[in-house]
């Protein structure tokens, strides 16, 4: 049996799918206020993951364009 994957190993697909799932569950309406928090705490750690793999893809993509000007 696998075990789940801490966030910091997290790849952007994954955190994004995770943070879609948590979405989903909040918006639902259905879970007690606990579990709500709770979600909603996992969701920002997932969002700032989300936020870190795309600031470094901006960041290479920057670079790239630099040395090709350059």
């Amino acid at each position: 049996m696998s075990t789940p994957k801490q966030a910091t190993e997290l790849s952007y697909e994954e955190a994004r799918d995770q943070l879609v799932g948590v979405v989903r569950e909040l918006e639902s309406g259905s879970v007690p206020l606990s579990e709500a928090m709770r979600l909603w705490e996992r969701g920002e750690v997932l969002a700032a993951i989300c936020q870190r793999w795309l600031d470094g893809a901006r960041a290479t993509i920057e670079r790239a364009k630099s040395a090709q000007a350059g």
